[in-house]
């Protein structure tokens, strides 16, 4: 089906740009929605004319439009969870609002799972981001205001229309708010929280006539200061004699972060829609961070003891820009989107290091350095989809021509004893990687009866690669085809029951980062590098659903199994008796399957729940040290969910308190433990259009990061600890027509949707 691309020239040619010192290293919830056809602007137009006129006295809605109430369930494909109801999205981040969707976690680095897995594209608005690839994406997600979000797709077996740029697993579409409401709009809100972090965002659309214009603008001052703790003991292969270290790393400072965006669309006639957009968002940091280093041998002597402290700045600049024609055909239900965009990320961070030993390590010693590192990702998408009724059912058919660029240029020199620099070869590097993606698809979606319900999709995808080692002068290409099908179909069992079933065969191609040898310096005991060697994997995914309604509650209930082969995993080695090299492999294959559920519904008067959990069990192939397989497996068992409480014991107050859970999730040779955190927040309603919110997240100190690594030569258990309990109190202002895409109070619809709807489902 798939034919997999030979990586072995690309391989060849890497490794030997890999510098040879690398072995000498110096120690050194949210709301379910039934979604909408796509949309276009709500404002009024007069019937096609050659020449635009003003709108007569009975204007003509275009029939495409987005209607807030009566929409059916949701598509065939997917689930979407309706972010503006959260009581917190006015000063939450994006990453709040993922954190409110069910079986998705974001831990406070900004590391995204979806059922316990990392390997997830996030897109935006339906197409990747600069601003949302590899090391960017978790610090974008931390940055980006939650009240800019309309709603979350979750996308578990992604169809034929989408691509596997960004992985080759789920997908988390982020709907970006839009008002098409006739008139104006605004929203202000302003926040202050603890130890000084404070937001602000204000947003305003007017749509009149054949225009609609939309903006907003956001500050913020905030993040998580952290400390942890390592203990680590290498296994000498040749004695078995373990050698112990130690670390221990605190690091305080917030980050800085402010963005603009703006739309604009213009209806020419009743058939075409023409929008624009534009954002720009950028991001700094200034960090202090102390880790103090403890290495001992055989009889616990130490070998050294010293501790390092680091002055760290960082800048960030996005921006993205997109242009989209849609054009209503003279048959009922045609359709043709075309659509560019293109985005930018440009990301430069420095440190600047002084150590004082207490035992001075044997061999060199570095006492004081300085490391830069310059990442710039550009990506220019441009697409269109053709839509139209055909023999009965509804014919999609599309193409996608992408271009995704990314450079990485890592310096660092040594400080000598006269002020001078001495550039560190084995810690400088530039690697330029330029990846191109051209792609078909066709679909069709076909209604059986009043029962069945089908959707069968095929895409082909042709993808180039050239990378361009620069530093050791290498350069290597690999081209190949790949195809891609996908099915789902809808039972309805009842009128308020359906099953649901879905399969999807996916690539996920290593990235740029994934790829490169060259080892990149972390701290003293931690660096890592890419594996030029690294496959794609192929994944294949089933699910089947059941949604209905029970005692008044919304109830579903989804069986899912994932099968990878040549799944990319992490892989832990040291080059040095001190030193770890984080990289990754291709494991013998991995698989994991699970019940997920989601209850939601009214209580009582005045209270509402909004449930959901993943009950999961994962399997893994061990890999040695070495990174071959050991023939053992590695499994887990886990729960993971969330408990949503709403309260509203007055028209003018409404409270709501919620409990999170990440379950055990293995990595490529250990696992991350479980975690809990609970958040309240309250809303009280000064007037109709001015509100006070206060937002408490992780009321009992409870958040942390806690992993364990367990091979044949090494034993790591690491804990880290953030900034725990932060408050926030702020008010939030609305102007303008009370829908706007603006909070409704929580009531009776969650995560799960408001049960199923029309016959069949898939129509």
């Amino acid at each position: 089906m798939t034919r997999t691309p030979r990586f072995t020239s690309i391989a060849l040619a890497l490794l030997s740009a890999t510098p040879a010192a690398i072995a000498q290293t110096s120690p050194p919830p949210a709301t379910a929605l039934p979604t909408a056809p796509e949309v276009t602007i709500t404002g009024k137009v007069p019937p096609p004319k050659d020449k635009p006129k003003p709108p007569p006295q009975e204007p003509v809605e275009i029939t495409s439009v987005t209607v807030a109430a009566e929409r059916p369930t949701g598509r065939i494909d997917r689930q979407v969870y309706d972010v503006k109801s959260d009581i917190s999205s006015t000063n939450g981040t994006a990453a709040d609002a993922l954190n409110s969707v069910p079986s998705v976690a974001v831990d406070p680095d900004g590391t995204v799972s979806l059922r316990g897995s990392t390997n997830v594209q996030i897109l935006i608005d339906g197409k990747p981001s600069a601003m949302l690839q590899g090391d960017n994406r978790g610090a974008t997600l931390n940055a980006l205001s939650a009240e800019d979000i309309d709603s979350i797709e979750v996308i578990n077996n992604p169809g034929a229309q989408f691509g596997n740029e960004g992985g080759g697993g789920p997908i988390l579409n982020l709907v970006m708010r839009r008002n098409r409401r006739p008139g104006g709009f605004a929203s202000v809100n302003g926040n202050a929280g603890t130890a000084g972090r404070y937001n602000s965002s204000i947003s305003g659309s007017y749509n009149e006539g054949y225009w609609g214009f939309q903006g907003s603008a956001h500050v913020r001052h905030d993040g998580r200061n952290a400390h942890g703790d390592s203990e680590r003991d290498r296994i000498d292969i040749r004695n078995g004699v373990p050698t112990h270290s130690e670390q221990q790393s605190a690091t305080a400072g917030l980050n800085n972060s402010a963005g603009v965006n703006g739309a604009v669309s213009y209806n020419h006639g009743a058939h075409d829609t023409f929008n624009a957009s534009l954002t720009y968002n950028q991001r700094d940091n200034d960090q202090r961070a102390r880790d103090h280093y403890l290495n001992t041998g055989p009889g616990q002597a130490t070998i050294s003891d010293y501790v390092r402290t680091s002055l760290r700045a960082g800048e960030s600049k996005n921006y993205a820009w997109g242009a989209r024609w849609d054009h209503k055909g003279d048959i009922d239900g045609e359709t043709l989107k075309v659509d560019l965009r293109v985005s930018s990320a440009d990301n430069t961070s420095g440190s600047d290091y002084t150590s004082v030993y207490a035992v001075t390590p044997p061999g060199r010693i570095d006492t004081h350095s300085r490391q830069r590192n310059d990442t710039d990702n550009r990506i220019v998408d441009f697409t269109g989809d053709y839509e139209r009724p055909a023999f009965g059912g509804m014919l999609k058919a599309g193409w996608k021509v992408a271009s995704n660029r990314n450079r990485f240029d890592a310096f660092y020199a040594d400080i000598l004893s006269n002020g001078a620099e001495s550039i560190n070869p084995a810690r400088t590097n530039l690697f330029e990687v330029d990846e191109g993606v051209t792609a078909l698809y066709g679909s069709y979606q076909l209604r059986l009866n009043e029962q069945w319900g089908a959707l069968a999709g095929l895409r082909a995808e042709h993808t180039s690669l050239d990378l361009n080692q620069v530093t050791g002068g290498i350069r290597a290409k690999n081209n190949y085809i790949n195809y891609i099908p996908s099915f789902f179909a809808t039972y309805k069992v009842s009128d308020d029951a359906n099953l649901r079933f879905s399969y999807a065969h996916r690539l996920r191609r290593p990235n740029a980062g994934d790829l490169n040898p060259f080892v990149v310096y972390r701290d003293e005991f931690n660096v890592s590098s890419g594996n030029p060697h690294l496959k794609p994997t192929q994944t294949d995914s089933f699910e089947i659903g059941y949604e209905t309604r029970m005692a008044g509650l919304e109830t579903a209930l989804r069986g899912y199994y994932r099968k990878e082969d040549d799944a990319i995993l992490e892989r832990k080695v040291f080059i040095s008796d001190t030193v770890l090299l984080t990289t990754r492999g291709n494991g013998p294959g991995s698989s994991s399957g699970g019940l997920e559920f989601t209850v939601n519904g009214k209580l009582m008067q005045g209270l509402s729940l909004n449930t959901s959990g993943n009950l999961a069990r994962s399997e893994q192939r061990i890999l040695d040290s070495s990174g071959a397989p050991t023939g053992d497996t590695r499994t887990a068992s886990s729960l993971s969910g969330r408990v949503r409480l709403n309260y509203q014991p007055t028209p003018q107050d409404q409270l709501q308190f919620m409990v999170q859970a990440q379950g055990k999730t293995l990595t490529g040779q250990g696992f991350r433990e479980p975690n809990t955190t609970a958040n309240f927040s309250l809303r009280h309603s000064l007037t109709p259009a001015l509100n006070l919110v206060l937002n408490v997240t992780d009321i009992f100190n409870s958040n942390k990061m806690e992993s364990v690594t367990d091979t044949d030569l090494l034993k790591d258990h690491t804990l880290r600890r953030f900034d725990g309990r932060i408050v926030y109190i702020g008010l939030s202002y609305r102007i303008g027509g009370a829908g706007g895409g603006g909070n409704r109070a929580p009531g009776g619809r969650g995560p799960g949707g408001p049960g199923p709807g029309g016959p069949g489902g898939p129509m």
